[in-house]
């Protein structure tokens, strides 16, 4: 694929051959990052804002669970892959999923991708406390199926999305998904217990509780790999250009993109979501997309892909995306954006942040900031796939065995590859 970077070689990480280049925190700090970073107090508000009786009882069932299969083992045992604190990941013998109930199915992910947020969360520099099951985007095929799934059958590849929803809640039925109410806030797969511990994606077998609702099949000649980050970060990327870039490139056809990645201190992220949202950018008619960012290697990797770079944030622009992460970032954001122009942020780990209001009123500037609605936005992008428009695959960076899930995930939270595809 023209563009791409990607290295089957998982030893050669850039940067990484002389030396890991992020720290693992060790228990002690990782625990301060759980309990005092600024993103602690809010997730912990948002995850108990409603259903904590569904989540408490969730893990009490869980641990019950545990509890008697190590007493008496009656299942049979398979593999899936732990994040401890101090950047180690080991598979672990555990018990396979009990049969699916009525509206539930059984998968066996056979590409499984990293997300941003991986590197931070496999350091223990996050909020989601370790150890973890880990893994959460990922194309799969069903091994079996409740009574009432009629969607997908034994054999199907489909995409799983990594939030958790019912498909019957208003959320649900008006494309909301990442809101679902028929679960707890925030209900994910390898976020561990913050996530509502429902387990990981690296794992040999993983349980999808509502089928119908939430499996994707995979259109046929779409290449799992290319798909497997499909599940969240291409869907996330999607997510912040699709809403806004058409009409301002109706508007104005020459309609300038402006990205921005690391601009200031060093941050355990990767950079996958932006270089997805710069492809969905160009996929909808974009032709002057200008990546910002510090980092050589994400440079290089964005003029493989077509976008001017620099590493400094110069003009203004119609259509601004704020990849910084971090308050000072927002600000050069925001101070960026054109007249009548849209700003918009993937994601924030800060508590708060200030916003130039008079700038932004002056000018007419919107600003969206939240999560995405997965589920909704999935069956979009693939249709970008099949048309032939959009190609994840030229992002991801580096390769490895599903067996080698370990070590290649260690390399990737201590290296600095952009996207990492494990399969089978």
């Amino acid at each position: 694929m023209t563009g791409s970077v990607r290295t089957t070689d998982r030893t050669a990480l850039a940067g990484y051959p002389d030396g890991p280049c992020h720290r693992p925190a060790g228990i002690l700090r990782h625990l301060t990052e759980v309990v005092a970073s600024d993103a602690a107090i809010p997730a912990l508000r948002i995850t108990l804002e409603r259903g904590a009786r569904q989540r408490v009882g969730r893990l009490r069932a869980e641990a019950a669970d545990r509890l008697r299969e190590r007493r008496n083992p009656t299942r049979k045992r398979m593999r899936a892959l732990v994040a401890r604190p101090g950047g180690r990941f080991s598979w672990h013998d555990v018990a396979e999923p009990p049969r699916p109930v009525p509206q539930a199915a059984i998968v066996h992910p056979i590409a499984v991708a990293t997300c941003d947020l991986d590197r931070a969360m496999g350091l223990g520099r996050t909020p989601f406390p370790l150890p973890m099951h880990f893994g959460h985007e990922c194309v799969a095929e069903v091994v079996e199926t409740g009574d009432e799934v009629r969607t997908v059958r034994p054999g199907d590849r489909v995409v799983v999305p990594f939030q958790i929803n019912c498909g019957s809640c208003p959320q649900c039925r008006s494309g909301l998904t990442a809101n679902c109410t028929g679960v707890p806030p925030i209900s994910m797969y390898g976020f561990g217990v913050a996530g509502g511990h429902w387990g990981g994606v690296l794992s040999d077998l993983v349980t999808v509780p509502y089928a119908d609702a939430m499996l994707v099949p995979l259109p046929d000649g779409v290449d799992p790999a290319a798909a497997a980050s499909v599940a969240d970060n291409v869907s996330d990327g999607y997510r912040n250009v699709a809403p806004h870039l058409p009409a301002l490139l109706e508007r104005d056809p020459g309609t300038r993109v402006l990205i921005l990645g690391e601009l200031g201190r060093r941050l355990p992220l990767s950079s996958s979501v932006l270089l997805y949202a710069g492809l969905v950018a160009k996929a909808l008619g974009a032709q002057d997309i200008h990546f910002i960012d510090r980092r050589p290697h994400v440079r290089r990797h964005a003029e493989s892909l077509g976008f001017h770079t620099d590493d400094t944030v110069r003009g203004l622009a119609p259509f601004v995306i704020d990849g910084t992460c971090t308050a000072r970032g927002l600000t050069t954001a925001l101070n960026h954006t054109a007249p009548d122009g849209v700003c918009v942020t993937p994601g924030a780990l800060q508590r708060r942040a200030k916003i130039p209001t008079a700038i932004m009123y002056g000018r007419n500037v919107s600003y969206h900031l939240g999560r995405t609605h997965a589920r909704a936005v999935i069956p979009r992008v693939l249709d970008l796939m099949v048309q032939g428009k959009l190609h994840p695959d030229t992002v991801t960076t580096h390769r490895a065995s599903l067996d080698d899930a370990p070590s290649a995930i260690r390399d990737h939270v201590l290296g600095e590859a952009t996207k990492t595809v494990l399969t089978d």
